[in-house]
């Protein structure tokens, strides 16, 4: 993980909205992780492909959630994950 997170910074999730406002994060190499607190069953968008939401947490701050829309490989590949997952 040290090596992973070299010369990298890592943003909480229940701090990225203030982060987002303070700074910006396009020239910063930046991770973050979250858990899956709720899935939403997949849906159908207009165009017929489905996605589905996940709501994300860092546990720190059960408030503050971001919404994650998973479309196209991604759905295809993800939709099946575990709430809880980190």
């Amino acid at each position: 993980m040290d090596r992973k997170m070299a010369n990298r910074k890592l943003i909480r999730l229940s701090q990225l909205k203030s982060k987002l406002a303070a700074e910006n994060l396009e020239e910063i190499d930046w991770v973050t992780f979250g858990v899956i607190v709720k899935k939403v069953t997949p849906q159908s968008a207009n165009n017929g492909r489905t996605f589905s939401i996940w709501r994300l947490n860092d546990l720190r701050d059960l408030s503050q959630c971001v919404s994650l829309f998973l479309f196209g490989e991604v759905h295809k590949e993800h939709w099946k994950t575990d709430q809880g997952t980190v």
